[in-house]
């Protein structure tokens, strides 16, 4: 029974006095904002050049808009759909007989909904995404 009780308490001891398992780092994105647009309710709006998941860096390479025009022409616009800070923007874009609906998703709040980005303190994430209805990616003209 001592050896028993003696185990245990050794057993236990070396749980608190092993090292803590390293915490998982936040994955980098750029902060640095490209552009910013206040919608009609005031809220201003970054942009910022992120990652591959978020941001600039993601939409311009994923869906193929490489302007700040078309993400302000939908800001600047009435939010069409809230959850939370999850903000959608819905916009039109047209050249000719050719229309093209997009949108703009941003987060107005310091971290994503999975709190896996912060924007730092006093900070919001802004344009999360922005894409193409019904295709994968938006067309040239998109982007004069």
């Amino acid at each position: 029974m001592k050896i028993a009780v003696l185990a245990t308490t050794i057993v236990a001891a070396a749980a608190f006095l092993a090292p803590a398992a390293p915490t998982l780092a936040a994955p980098y994105f750029n902060k640095s904002v490209k552009c910013q647009e206040t919608d009609p309710e005031g809220r201003v709006i970054p942009t910022r050049v992120g990652n591959s998941a978020l941001g600039r860096n993601h939409f311009s390479s994923k869906h193929n808009i490489r302007t700040c025009k078309i993400i302000s022409a939908a800001v600047r616009d009435k939010v069409d759909k809230k959850e939370g800070g999850r903000l959608e923007h819905w916009g039109v874009a047209y050249k000719g007989r050719q229309i093209v609906d997009f949108v703009v998703i941003a987060q107005y709040t310091r971290k994503t909904a999975d709190r896996q980005y912060d924007a730092g303190e006093g900070q919001v994430i802004g344009v999360v995404t922005a894409y193409c209805r019904r295709m994968t990616e938006c067309p040239d003209w998109m982007n004069p």
